[in-house]
This record gives structure tokens, C-alpha cells and sequence, in this order.
């Protein structure tokens, strides 16, 4: 038998395999039940249920003193008495209420300034003028025509009591999305609006089985598999069709994850991560104490994986394939041109990957330089030694996939050897 015709049926053979492995985990981790969890204290209202917001707009804005003593209270525009105060302490700010019982009503918040906290005393801080009108360190700053979101808690007589939760993004990040969409499809057609759609089934995924599973208490390392396997399939076919040359960037991604997983499982245990150092893995061991944190932490660096193998795999598949087309004269000829275009991708990729986990770990690094440790301390803490993780075996995975990618796509190809 060709090499070429034994080859497409090997692949077609492990793909069969992979996809019924999926079908198989996909039966066995789905969550059931009601899927009722303890609420952290941070999401959790004052009467223990999950917090309840309200959107407002900000309509008016002064200078005052804090001692209003209707703060926070849904009254009509006319009990709104607010005496400007120049330079006073507070940023006094009128919310018109958008949504809820209380719509069309008005609240006043008041956010402190460090004017607020400043004074002569032993133990206050000095007024600095520079920053002395700016708002309280995590205080939000608020301007006129803001749209805000307001937490709703019960007062002491029973009412509705609002304060400031967050800034309402719904419209902002909806008008992002749409450019995103935009570009994609008017830079890369059809096959582009094909991308996004695969994008949103991965996220869907992850929202409908990933998350509610681990949470359910199944092995999120198995769930992480799982999931990874099932989006790989379905986005790669959707994205770039059916066809050998995305079979083997498939095969070559799937291969690839698992050595990502078996990397991650290794450098955890010989860094002694804990993934115990966020506020998020501690509310987690709090409020959801039967999820492992290492296995959490391994599921991560496995789905971290997806994206940047999936470029490299699809590139080195149509690499290998068009140097064929083109007419290399064998399969260890297009093999090796394939791979001279695999080494540029990998240097510029490795940079990509280290330089976006730096990028999110910002940060941190600046709170840790002024935190007057040794260079060599603060890169072995655990919450550095996770992005350094994370980056150390996304470079291996990247550097493995290349080549095994190459090697598939080259066994895939037809040779046609260019005429004399």
C-alpha cells in the first residue's frame, strides 16, 4: 500500500478513536443536578442570596461634605438637597435609576476623596495636593452621563439601600464585539465568519459542560480533556473544512495537547505549585472545597494550550501541504522545507506566548519590585512560578507540535514532482 493511502487511514483510524473517546467523556463528566453552590461572601448579598443590581445614570455631580443623610436611598429629585462645598471631601453624585421597583427615582452617592482621610494627627496621612481631589484607593471615579450598576441591599427599617457596584459595559463591549466581528469577516470571508462561530461554540463549552462540571465535582483534568478535544474537532473542521491537511493539524493539535498536559502535570510537581496564592483559588477552597487546586490549576494550563497550538498545527498542515503542491520532489524534501518555515514560526510564536503571560501578570510584577525582595525571591513565588509555568511548557508543547505536525502533514501529501 502507498505510504500516502496507509497514512490518511491511520489518521482516520486515531481521529475515529479520539472522537469516540470524546462522545465517551462527554456522557460520563455531563453535570446533573440542580447545580445549587454555596455563594462566596464577595457575591453574596446581605440577606445571603446573590447580590441584585440596578443600572443608573449619573445626572449631576458636586463637591460636598459626607454627611448626607439620605445616601444610598431611592427618593424623589426634590428630597435631593445636596450643598456644594468647594474642595469638600466627597464626590457627591445623583443616579438616576434606570431598572428595578424604584425606576425613574434618584440616589445619592457619595464618594470620599483622600481629602476624606487626611489630617495633622501622629497616625494620619498627610495631605498630598497632588492627589488630594482624587477618589479613595478603590473608590471608583464617576462623571456626568456615567451608566453604573448599583448593588441593592435591605437597610436597617427595610427599604432598599443602593451603592456603587460597577460601571454597566453591556453596550461598550457589545459595539467590540461587533468590530471584532467585522474585521474577521471582511478580512477573511467566509472562512473567518466560520472562526468566530467555532469561537462562540468554544466558549459555549465552556459555560454549558467545562465549568458546571468541575464544579459538580468531576476530575477538572478529565473535563479540561474532554472539553479541549471536543472544541479542537469542531472548530478546526468548521473553520478550515474537512480535509486531510486539517486532519493532520488535528491529529497533530490533539498529540500535542496531551504532551502540553503531561508537561503541566510535571512542572507542577517539581515547582511545587499550589495554585493557592489568588483570591479566587481561596474563595474556591472556601465555598468549594472538593475541587482539587492543582487539578484545577492542571486544567488550566491544558485549555491555556488551545489557542497557540491550534495556530502553529493549522500553519505547519498548510505549509506542508502547498510546498508539496508546489512540487517537492519527496516526502523527507517537503518535510524539511516545512520545517524551515516551522523554526521561523516557533521563534516568533515563543515570544508571543511569554510576552502575553507577562502582559497579564503586569501587575503584579509592579507590585512586587517595590516590595524591596531579591530579584531571584520574587520569580520563585508561587503566583510567578505559575506564569513562568505556564509559559516554560506552552514553549515546549509549541517547540514538540511542529515538527510531529510536519511529520503527519508529510506523510498525508501526494507527491507530484515538478516536470524537468
Amino acid at each position: 500500500m502507498p505510504i500516502g493511502d496507509a497514512a490518511r487511514k491511520i489518521v482516520i483510524v486515531l481521529l475515529g478513536i479520539a472522537a469516540v473517546g470524546v462522545a465517551i467523556g462527554l456522557g460520563v463528566l455531563w453535570p446533573s443536578g440542580s447545580g445549587d453552590h454555596p455563594i462566596p461572601m464577595q457575591f453574596r448579598s446581605a440577606d445571603g442570596g446573590p447580590i441584585r443590581t440596578d443600572t443608573g445614570t449619573v445626572v449631576a455631580q458636586t463637591r460636598a461634605d459626607c454627611s448626607s443623610p439620605v445616601v444610598g436611598q431611592a427618593v424623589d429629585q426634590s428630597a435631593l438637597e445636596v450643598t456644594a462645598v468647594a474642595d469638600g471631601p466627597c464626590y457627591a453624585s445623583t443616579v438616576r435609576l434606570d431598572t428595578g421597583a424604584d425606576k425613574g427615582k434618584f440616589v445619592l452617592l457619595q464618594i470620599p476623596t483622600n481629602r476624606a482621610q487626611s489630617g495633622t494627627g501622629p497616625d494620619q496621612p498627610k495631605l498630598d495636593p497632588a492627589t488630594a481631589d482624587n477618589p479613595q484607593p478603590g473608590q471608583p471615579t464617576l462623571h456626568v452621563d456615567n451608566t453604573i450598576r448599583l448593588s441593592i441591599s435591605p437597610g436597617l427599617d427595610g427599604s432598599p439601600r443602593y451603592n456603587f457596584y460597577d460601571f454597566a459595559r453591556g453596550r461598550a463591549i457589545l459595539v467590540w464585539a461587533l468590530l471584532f466581528v467585522a474585521a474577521i469577516v471582511l478580512v477573511a470571508a467566509w472562512k473567518g465568519l466560520r472562526s468566530v462561530i467555532g469561537l462562540v461554540f468554544a466558549f459555549g463549552v465552556l459555560g454549558a459542560f467545562t465549568l458546571p462540571s468541575i464544579l459538580q465535582g468531576h476530575s477538572p483534568v478529565a473535563v479540561a480533556v474532554t472539553s479541549a478535544a471536543l472544541i479542537l474537532i469542531v472548530v478546526l473542521y468548521l473553520a478550515h473544512g474537512v480535509s486531510m491537511r486539517t486532519s493532520a493539524a488535528l491529529l497533530g493539535t490533539l498529540i500535542s495537547l496531551v504532551l502540553a498536559g503531561l508537561l503541566s502535570w510535571l512542572a507542577i510537581r517539581t515547582m511545587n505549585i499550589a495554585g493557592l496564592s489568588g483570591d479566587q483559588a481561596m474563595s474556591l477552597q472556601i465555598y468549594q472545597g472538593t475541587i482539587s487546586m492543582t487539578g484545577l490549576l492542571l486544567a488550566g494550563f491544558i485549555i491555556g494550550a488551545l489557542g497557540v497550538l491550534n495556530d502553529v498545527t493549522i500553519t505547519q498542515a498548510s505549509a506542508t501541504f502547498e510546498l508539496a503542491a508546489a512540487g517537492e520532489p519527496s516526502r523527507v524534501a517537503t518535510f524539511r522545507a516545512a520545517m524551515r518555515v516551522g523554526r521561523d514560526h516557533i521563534a516568533s510564536t515563543v515570544y508571543t506566548l511569554v510576552f502575553a503571560y507577562a502582559g497579564s501578570a503586569l501587575p503584579l510584577l509592579l507590585l512586587f519590585s517595590v516590595a524591596s525582595q531579591p530579584f531571584g525571591s520574587l520569580l520563585t513565588t508561587d503566583q510567578v512560578a505559575i506564569e513562568l509555568a505556564r509559559a516554560f511548557v506552552g514553549g515546549i508543547a509549541i517547540a514538540l507540535s511542529v515538527p510531529l505536525t510536519t511529520a503527519v502533514a508529510a506523510a498525508l501529501v501526494t507527491i507530484r514532482p515538478r516536470a524537468d
